[in-house]
């Protein structure tokens, strides 16, 4: 009895095993025909499908221009999808001169007025491509952290002890294998160049990432034979030009419209001209966001980079900060980056109306709001005029004491292309200052300040 006992039970336990087989095989098909299914979903969105799809919502508004660019971010979006990069070696190297050159596809450069689309175009054909080696960097965020693996590949140089000297090396090349290890898509947002340090660097960077097979699509508001205008040693920088449109498709989108400034509505108020009542305002703004947040008001202390950088007046995520504390401070981009890392809402209260006699803090001006801006933090602004009245180019002499001494330490004279760099005459503030009133008005709108949820 016994035996017919346990062969029972054991015929028990093996159909009991055959279902659950048969169950795990039904879920697993049902498993792989979803996920079929949503490859199927995803292969369709494309960036010409994706942006057909928001005209239909309504999302977007019908525009040529911005249709041309979509058809050919839609080539460029083929060609990724197909293209596998080979990391270059020294038996590559070695053989390169006999072999075939691989093909590399094509990126592309968009550059044009501000509030045009730009950035929204980049960002829908980076949301299409399914890849994980990808990577979408604001491009002064990317020169900082370049610079930063720089300055730690130059710590491991390697001494001559017999005479005490640095050994020759260039720490492009491992730079640009620390870049390229996991990434070969960079999609670049606000492509500029003002820094004397970037521009002496940037052929040799970009000659190395695309060497070792890199794809690059980019958004600016200058034209390639724009970047760096009036630069300080502008010679040594032109080469790379010839680089980017070696490698990138150029196009232009200019539709005169800024949707930017055509979204703000005037029915939110993130912006107040400075007074009594913009005071009680922000105040009220304040202590509302406050009571969102589990912490008290208080002061906060941020170690950036060996540096200690006090804030004020903080609760939780929430930043109530001056113009003064911000931007008189030789604040930077690490700095403001550290800022939206900690903060969802920034106040900046008592913005002056700038000129080039604050030429200096409207540099920093313009850097925090373009890093607040791409990081989506909320913004709430009380200044001395509108946005759009926030800087004007009149106010400070020719030379001062303070530029004379700059020429002085770097050797240049009076009437040299050098002279006239934009280092001294503050064009390139002026110019970057557009687009830095067309974020400020989008910035007011509840439409952006919803975008926090989404990209948090």
């Amino acid at each position: 009895m016994a035996g017919v006992f346990i062969k029972k039970s054991m015929s028990l336990n093996i159909s009991y095993i055959n279902l659950l087989l048969h169950r795990s095989v039904f879920i697993l098909k049902i498993q792989y025909f979803s996920y079929s299914d949503n490859a199927k979903e995803s292969n369709f969105k494309s960036p010409l499908e994706s942006f057909k799809r928001k005209l239909s919502k309504g999302e977007l508004r019908n525009d040529e221009y911005q249709l041309e660019i979509v058809k050919d971010l839609q080539t460029v979006y083929q060609d990724v999808n197909n293209y596998i990069p080979q990391k270059p070696s020294i038996f590559n190297k070695w053989i390169g001169k006999n072999k075939k050159k691989r093909k590399i596809p094509k990126g592309l450069y968009l550059y044009g007025a501000v509030g045009g689309g730009k950035t929204m175009l980049m960002d829908l054909f980076y949301d299409c491509c399914q890849m994980e080696n990808k990577k979408r960097v604001h491009f002064h965020s990317f020169m900082l952290d370049v610079h930063s693996k720089i300055h730690n590949v130059k710590k491991n140089i390697i001494r001559d002890h017999s005479s005490n000297k640095l050994q020759p090396f260039d720490p492009i090349p491992p730079v640009a294998s620390s870049i390229t290890e996991n990434i070969w898509l960079l999609c670049f947002d606000e492509f500029q160049v003002t820094d004397i340090a970037d521009a002496m660097i940037l052929k040799r960077l970009f000659s190395e990432l695309f060497d070792r097979g890199v794809v690059v699509i980019a958004t600016s508001n200058r034209s390639p034979d724009d970047l760096y205008k009036n630069g300080l040693q502008r010679g040594h920088f032109i080469p790379f030009i010839q680089v980017l449109k070696d490698h990138c498709k150029i196009i232009s989108l200019d539709s005169g419209i800024d949707y930017r400034a055509k979204t703000a509505s005037g029915k939110e108020k993130h912006y107040f001209i400075k007074g009594q009542e913009a005071d009680k305002e922000i105040e009220k703004i304040f202590k509302y966001l406050c009571s969102m947040e589990n912490d008290t008001v208080r002061s906060r202390l941020f170690n950036i980079k060996g540096r200690n950088v006090l804030f004020n007046k903080t609760c939780g995520q929430v930043m109530d900060s001056t113009f003064e504390e911000l931007c008189d401070r030789p604040l930077g981009a690490s700095d403001y980056i550290q800022i939206c890392q900690a903060f969802h809402t920034v106040i900046i209260r008592d913005v002056p109306q700038l000129n080039f006699k604050l030429k200096s803090q409207a540099r920093r001006f313009i850097t925090l709001i373009d890093t607040l801006y791409d990081n989506k933090v909320r913004v709430v602004v009380s200044a001395t005029a509108p946005y759009n009245k926030l800087f004007v180019s009149e106010g400070e002499e020719e030379y001062t004491d303070e530029k004379r001494m700059l020429m002085d330490d770097l050797k240049i004279s009076h009437g040299t292309d050098d002279h006239k760099s934009n280092i001294f005459t503050g064009e390139e503030e002026l110019f970057a200052f557009d687009r830095t009133v067309s974020r400020l008005a989008e910035m007011q709108t509840t439409e952006y300040w919803d975008k926090w949820e989404h990209h948090r």
